[in-house]
């Protein structure tokens, strides 16, 4: 069994109440549950886990275990994976079905790691197979299924993406505004004008991600992209209270973190890390 579940019912079909509009990214590592209810006692109303490999939890019982925690607290709250098995991605996804709000398939990990693993980004050329393994999902499950995506060069092939996702069975859809290739030093500003067009060509729900690195960034993008929600990943590390415009002290933002550790423990690497970006800048 995994960590702190106990079985729970589902939200709407979207798992995005009316009045949901800040989400905590999936980050490896990183949106473990203590930290996901810091993220909620400033403001996020739905937090995704850190991403899992549907392989590694299918074949690796130490890896399932250990893989993600649930609680009660932290509603709602959607699993994420990455992988490229329909098989593998609707198993997986039954055996937490019980104890979240929602499955998403991970379409936008750039990194190394998902080029040799074949899974994130390195699917989005591949529409037959992603098909496959959204349908197979909501075969298998009965609460949403999402994605999340990187955009194209081309925002005519990256509304035609979202279309076909949509046309496969995706309840919501969550666009980093950003390419496969904009990452690490050839990041470069979200492209809001991309999220815009896609929150204009489908008719699910659509999060923008990317340059959402404080509060008034949060209004700029719901204005602009005219998404139904906005995602912070990263700048929620060096800044928690983001979602709230709640002014506290790093030693303030580092104590409370600490004390959900204590209720829901993590490895002390989660911590390492978490508490040098919340004190980088002092």
């Amino acid at each position: 069994m995994l960590r702190g579940m106990s079985q729970t019912t589902s939200v709407d079909s979207s798992f995005l109440g009316d009045s949901a509009k800040y989400v905590l990214a999936p980050m490896v590592d990183q949106s473990e549950l203590a930290w996901r209810m810091l993220a909620r006692k400033y403001g996020a109303h739905v937090t995704f886990t850190p991403m899992v490999h549907m392989r590694q939890f299918m074949t690796d019982k130490k890896y399932r275990k250990n893989a993600i925690e649930f609680s009660d607290k932290d509603r709602p709250c959607i699993a994420q994976f990455c992988g490229n098995s329909p098989e593998l991605f609707a198993a997986s996804a039954k055996i937490v079905e019980p104890f979240c709000d929602g499955i998403d398939l991970n379409l936008g990990c750039p990194q190394n790691i998902a080029r040799r693993g074949h899974y994130g980004s390195f699917l989005q050329d591949e529409w037959p197979l992603i098909k496959s393994m959204i349908s197979e999902c909501k075969a298998a499950v009965n609460i949403p299924v999402s994605v999340k995506i990187r955009v194209f060069p081309d925002i005519e092939r990256t509304i035609a993406y979202a279309k076909m996702l949509e046309e496969a069975g995706a309840t919501l859809i969550t666009v980093h505004g950003r390419t496969r290739e904009q990452t690490g030093q050839n990041s470069k500003l979200a492209d809001w004008e991309q999220i815009k067009a896609v929150k204009m060509a489908v008719r699910v729900p659509v999060v923008a991600n990317g340059n959402i690195v404080c509060y008034d960034d949060v209004a700029k993008c719901l204005n602009v992209t005219g998404a139904d929600a906005v995602m912070s990943a990263e700048p929620h590390l060096y800044n928690p209270t983001l979602f709230s415009n709640e002014q506290r002290t790093v030693f303030q933002v580092a104590t409370e973190y600490l004390e959900f550790v204590r209720e829901y423990p993590c490895p002390m690497s989660f911590i390492r890390g978490h508490l040098f970006k919340i004190f980088r800048n002092t």
